[in-house]
């Protein structure tokens, strides 16, 4: 069966534009818009750093040699695609800031200087500020004097380009580097009011107005922004023996990778653009025109001199579950019932609690965690730590391959190490993704069993805004299964050393996940050919492997009805003969929509399932996931009560088209307004 694919990346540019259609959305409030520029900006320097090495490195591929392209959907076609989507979404970025949030920022007496001079009357302010607060940490190079070799621009930070002449030779033209160091001081800096209009600089504009100190006997011609982007792929997959001291110089050789992205200032010269290139050996494929300010990322940090409640949104706190407020012991409750937690609308105090409690109850004997991205101040990893202190027997999987987390799990895993906890390292080729948890109670000669499984993280910093479901069972063959996949583990071997394991309850990436989700699929088509109501409901993050998507065309075909909510990738093509009866909405809010789940008909008899696995090939193919069943007739029904709620959703939520495009959901005429964030909070806060 043919099997049609959309481009990955073209798919993910058209979620980050939705990103960027937050910003511009005036429902939603103005500094949320601001930070909706950040999260934009933020991601779309993730995209040069990771996936535009690969994109390049195919282009290079197919150049050579066209028929390597093979089966995919990758074209020769495709990098020009990818750079006049990018260029068309920046277009738009720009006219978003300089058209609608800075002149909206204006209305409430708000001035961030921006590509304009600079007040007279705040000159001598900038001045006392540069030569107090930014001046140790600048450190201009002269060009002329330096080889390239000797001059190594750091990935993702700023730089200005100073072009200047000597006054006794003007007309010698010459060239520094001085840094922009906002990695160390705050990129925007807070001026006097003057009549009553709140004034804030960028740090660029700090340095670009007293430039002149740095070069006495010169006259400044000319200062343009740089920024270089370097590749942060590294190869982990295939690491053995001192793993640990692999990764730490592997972190080392991301920030000295080649480079894949040189953006500059629109207004540098040409002459300047192409000896710069020379210099720092750029190919024009990597060369991106920008503005006068780069890193906009930073937009999240804008100072806020005036308050209004128009500017966030309106305060939500995190809701009790109100049968466990006067449980007084957690892990007591999980033995007599499962317990299902939706975050952020819910407290993560109780997953906290969790481990807290099993931390110092004497009847504890073992503790059993994955950890994929640690908190940077976790209380998890410091219950942990108090766990083995008490003299619990505490095994953590520490997942050193987390991408841009890698320094900080090692700091955890070292300490967690030093307080007796017996830490396991990554499996050579693979990652373990796999959000799951296990207490092991000994009462007399019995050993009770608590679990715990979630979507996301345990980590109580991205709680805060990640959307995801936790679920607490003592169920005996869930616990039992989990327990056989930690000494699995443990062992660090490869899956298929140990293929007779045997998983009944949970759905295990590398062991009978694709196998089982592909058995669900096709007793929905069994159920659809004998004239029965058939149907499958499926969120995820992102839906690329091909098996999976021809496993929901086939479905299609044969008149299963399928609704998917797809927050970023998505490489099934809507509206083709193959998807004729698939449906699929993505939804940017507030929160990070993050959960998995998955709901099937089942004639009736509906089968739910949640867990850490996305449909992509790294998920279903290169790492250990964990997708498990909610057996609980009223948490099946909490669940499906919040995916029928997003897929109500008709003012954040978008339909995907054909070219993955984000169309608009009309409402139904006199049907009410859903936004499925705000529904799903009122919907727990009844529960």
């Amino acid at each position: 069966m043919n099997v049609p694919l959309y481009d990955r990346d073209l798919s993910w540019l058209s979620f980050n534009y939705r990103v960027l259609c937050m910003a511009r959305d005036e429902k939603v409030p103005l500094y949320e818009r601001i930070k909706f520029l950040s999260i934009f900006s933020s991601n779309l320097d993730e995209f040069f750093r990771v996936r535009m090495p690969a994109v390049l490195a195919v282009n290079k591929v197919l150049d050579n040699n066209p028929a390597a392209a093979g089966e995919e959907i990758i074209s020769p076609d495709t990098l020009p695609a990818i750079q006049a989507e990018i260029n068309r979404q920046l277009g738009v970025f720009g006219q978003t800031l300089t058209g609608q949030l800075l002149p909206a920022l204006g209305s409430y007496n708000i001035h961030l200087y921006y590509n304009e001079p600079i007040h007279t009357q705040h000159h001598e302010h900038l001045r006392e500020y540069f030569l107090t607060r930014v001046l140790s940490f600048l450190q201009p190079l002269w060009l002329r004097k330096k080889k390239p070799e000797e001059v190594f621009l750091e990935n993702n930070q700023l730089y200005l380009v100073v072009s200047v002449t000597e006054d006794s030779a003007p007309d010698m033209q010459q060239y520094a580097l001085v840094n922009i160091p906002s990695a160390f001081m705050p990129r925007f800096i807070e001026l006097p009011a003057l009549d009553n209009v709140y004034y804030i600089a960028m740090l660029d504009d700090v340095i670009r107005d007293n430039i002149g100190f740095l070069f006495p006997g010169y006259t400044v011609n000319g200062c343009y922004s740089i920024k270089i982007t370097r590749d942060a792929e590294t190869d982990m997959n295939e690491l053995a023996n001192d793993i640990l001291e692999q990764v730490e110089t592997m972190i080392v050789k991301r920030e000295l990778g080649i480079p894949t992205r040189f953006l500059f200032d629109a207004a540098m010269p040409l002459a300047l653009r192409k000896l710069l290139a020379v210099y720092f050996h750029i190919l024009p494929e990597e060369m991106v025109e920008g503005g006068r300010y780069h890193n906009l990322k930073d937009l999240a940090d804008l100072p806020m001199p005036v308050k209004s409640p128009a500017f966030a949104y309106p305060k939500q706190s995190s809701l009790p579950e109100s049968s466990l407020e006067s449980t007084p012991r957690l892990l007591e409750e999980v033995m007599k019932r499962d317990i299902l937690l939706h975050a952020p609308y819910q407290r993560y105090d109780y997953i906290l609690r969790f481990f807290n409690e099993a931390a110092v109850d004497p009847s504890v004997q073992e503790i059993y965690i994955t950890l994929y991205r640690i908190a940077s101040s976790s209380q998890i990893a410091n219950a942990l730590i108090s766990a083995a202190h008490n003299g619990k027997q505490v095994t953590v999987f520490v997942e050193l391959k987390a991408r841009f987390d890698e320094a900080n799990n090692i700091r955890w895993a070292k300490k967690m190490k030093a307080a007796g906890v017996k830490i396991i390292y990554s499996i050579p080729g693979l990652k373990v993704h796999a959000k799951i948890a296990l207490v092991k109670r000994r009462r007399g000669y019995q050993w009770d069993y608590a679990g715990l499984m979630a979507t996301g993280n345990f980590n109580e910093s991205t709680a805060r805004f990640y959307t995801d479901h936790v679920l607490m069972t003592a169920h005996p063959g869930m616990t039992q299964e989990l327990e056989l996949l930690f000494l699995y583990l443990q062992a660090r071997e490869q899956p298929a050393k140990y293929s007779y394991l045997t998983f009944n309850h949970l759905l295990v990436a590398q062991f009978n996940m694709m196998a089982r989700f592909k058995q669900l699929i096709n007793r929905e088509i069994e159920n659809a050919r004998a004239g029965k109501p058939a149907k499958i409901t499926i969120k995820l993050n992102n839906l690329q492997e091909k098996e999976m998507i021809g496993s929901l065309y086939a479905a299609s075909q044969e008149g299963v009805e399928i609704d998917l909510i797809v927050r970023s990738i998505c490489c099934l093509v809507p509206d083709q003969p193959e998807s004729s009866n698939i449906r699929v909405r993505r939804i940017v809010d507030r929160y990070l929509e993050h959960a998995r789940v998955f709901i099937f008909h089942n004639d009736g008899n509906e089968e739910v399932y949640m867990g850490s696995a996305d449909w992509m090939n790294r998920n279903l193919h290169r790492r250990i996931e964990v997708v498990f069943p909610i057996y609980d007739p009223a948490l099946q029904q909490q669940l499906k009560e919040i995916i029928r709620l997003q897929l109500a959703d008709n003012t954040n939520a978008v339909r995907l088209d054909e070219n993955i495009r984000n169309i608009e959901i009309e409402p139904a005429e006199g049907a009410p307004l859903v936004n499925a964030q705000a529904s799903i909070y009122q919907y727990v806060q009844s529960l």
